[in-house]
Protein backbone atom coordinates (compact mmCIF):
# COMPACT_ATOMS: atom_id res chain seq x y z
CA UNK A 1 0.00 0.00 0.00
CA UNK A 2 1.26 3.45 -0.96
CA UNK A 3 -0.28 6.73 0.14
CA UNK A 4 0.54 9.88 -1.78
CA UNK A 5 0.21 13.51 -0.71
CA UNK A 6 0.87 16.37 -3.13
CA UNK A 7 1.87 19.90 -2.18
CA UNK A 8 3.31 23.03 -3.74
CA UNK A 9 0.46 24.19 -5.91
CA UNK A 10 -0.72 27.79 -6.01
CA UNK A 11 -1.35 30.88 -8.08
CA UNK A 12 1.47 32.13 -10.30
CA UNK A 13 1.77 34.56 -13.17
CA UNK A 14 2.54 33.37 -16.67
CA UNK A 15 6.27 32.83 -17.07
CA UNK A 16 6.69 31.94 -13.42
CA UNK A 17 7.72 28.73 -11.73
CA UNK A 18 6.40 26.28 -9.17
CA UNK A 19 7.75 23.08 -7.70
CA UNK A 20 5.28 20.36 -6.80
CA UNK A 21 6.13 17.66 -4.32
CA UNK A 22 4.55 14.28 -3.77
CA UNK A 23 5.35 12.59 -0.49
CA UNK A 24 4.80 8.85 -0.34
CA UNK A 25 4.31 6.56 2.60
CA UNK A 26 5.38 2.96 2.59
CA UNK A 27 8.69 1.21 2.69
CA UNK A 28 8.60 0.14 -0.94
CA UNK A 29 8.45 3.59 -2.53
CA UNK A 30 11.73 3.02 -4.34
CA UNK A 31 10.15 0.08 -6.19
CA UNK A 32 7.46 2.23 -7.77
CA UNK A 33 7.60 4.27 -10.91
CA UNK A 34 5.91 7.63 -10.43
CA UNK A 35 3.85 9.82 -12.68
CA UNK A 36 2.33 13.29 -12.69
CA UNK A 37 -1.00 13.90 -14.36
CA UNK A 38 -3.19 16.96 -14.59
CA UNK A 39 -6.88 17.60 -15.04
CA UNK A 40 -8.53 20.85 -16.02
CA UNK A 41 -12.28 21.39 -15.43
CA UNK A 42 -14.44 19.28 -17.74
CA UNK A 43 -11.39 17.69 -19.34
CA UNK A 44 -9.81 14.27 -19.17
CA UNK A 45 -6.93 13.63 -16.83
CA UNK A 46 -3.81 13.72 -18.95
CA UNK A 47 -0.24 12.55 -18.63
CA UNK A 48 2.39 15.17 -17.76
CA UNK A 49 5.58 13.36 -16.75
CA UNK A 50 6.86 10.11 -15.28
CA UNK A 51 10.02 8.66 -13.81
CA UNK A 52 11.17 5.09 -13.39
CA UNK A 53 11.80 3.63 -9.94
CA UNK A 54 15.55 4.11 -10.32
CA UNK A 55 15.25 7.67 -11.58
CA UNK A 56 17.23 6.65 -14.62
CA UNK A 57 14.49 7.27 -17.18
CA UNK A 58 12.07 10.16 -17.46
CA UNK A 59 9.18 10.79 -19.81
CA UNK A 60 7.27 13.95 -20.69
CA UNK A 61 4.21 15.06 -22.56
CA UNK A 62 5.12 17.15 -25.60
CA UNK A 63 3.26 20.12 -24.13
CA UNK A 64 5.64 20.35 -21.15
CA UNK A 65 8.88 19.09 -22.61
CA UNK A 66 11.69 21.56 -21.99
CA UNK A 67 9.70 23.42 -19.31
CA UNK A 68 8.96 20.76 -16.67
CA UNK A 69 11.40 18.44 -14.93
CA UNK A 70 10.47 15.37 -12.90
CA UNK A 71 12.84 14.01 -10.28
CA UNK A 72 12.75 11.81 -7.21
CA UNK A 73 14.56 11.33 -3.94
CA UNK A 74 14.06 7.76 -2.80
CA UNK A 75 15.71 8.50 0.54
CA UNK A 76 12.94 11.04 1.22
CA UNK A 77 10.14 9.05 -0.44
CA UNK A 78 9.36 12.09 -2.54
CA UNK A 79 8.90 12.87 -6.21
CA UNK A 80 9.06 16.41 -7.56
CA UNK A 81 7.79 18.29 -10.57
CA UNK A 82 9.66 21.49 -11.31
CA UNK A 83 7.53 23.66 -13.57
CA UNK A 84 9.12 26.62 -15.34
CA UNK A 85 7.85 29.06 -17.94
CA UNK A 86 4.30 28.37 -16.86
CA UNK A 87 1.45 29.19 -19.21
CA UNK A 88 -2.26 29.78 -18.54
CA UNK A 89 -3.00 26.48 -20.27
CA UNK A 90 -1.02 24.69 -17.53
CA UNK A 91 -3.82 25.58 -15.12
CA UNK A 92 -5.20 22.34 -13.68
CA UNK A 93 -5.29 20.05 -10.70
CA UNK A 94 -2.04 18.10 -10.58
CA UNK A 95 -1.98 14.53 -9.33
CA UNK A 96 0.85 12.16 -8.62
CA UNK A 97 0.46 8.44 -9.08
CA UNK A 98 2.44 5.26 -8.51
CA UNK A 99 2.70 1.97 -10.28
CA UNK A 100 5.01 -1.02 -10.50
CA UNK A 101 6.74 -1.20 -13.86
CA UNK A 102 5.18 -1.19 -17.31
CA UNK A 103 4.04 1.70 -19.44
CA UNK A 104 3.87 5.02 -17.64
CA UNK A 105 1.70 7.06 -20.01
CA UNK A 106 -1.80 5.80 -19.26
CA UNK A 107 -3.70 6.87 -16.16
CA UNK A 108 -5.50 3.50 -16.19
CA UNK A 109 -2.27 1.64 -15.40
CA UNK A 110 -1.50 3.43 -12.13
CA UNK A 111 -2.39 1.75 -8.86
CA UNK A 112 -2.22 4.62 -6.35
CA UNK A 113 -3.21 8.27 -6.57
CA UNK A 114 -2.88 11.36 -4.46
CA UNK A 115 -5.65 13.88 -3.84
CA UNK A 116 -4.10 16.53 -6.07
CA UNK A 117 -2.87 20.09 -5.77
CA UNK A 118 -4.24 23.03 -7.74
CA UNK A 119 -2.03 25.07 -10.05
CA UNK A 120 -3.44 28.30 -11.47
CA UNK A 121 -1.48 30.38 -13.95
CA UNK A 122 -2.73 33.90 -14.60
CA UNK A 123 -2.09 35.73 -17.86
Amino acid sequence: QVQLVESGGGLVQAGGSLRLSCAASGRTFSSYSMGWFRQAPEKERQFVAAIRWSGGSTYYADSVKGRFTISRDNAKNTVYLQMNSLKPEDTAGYYCAARLGGSLYSKYDYEYWGQGTQVTVSS
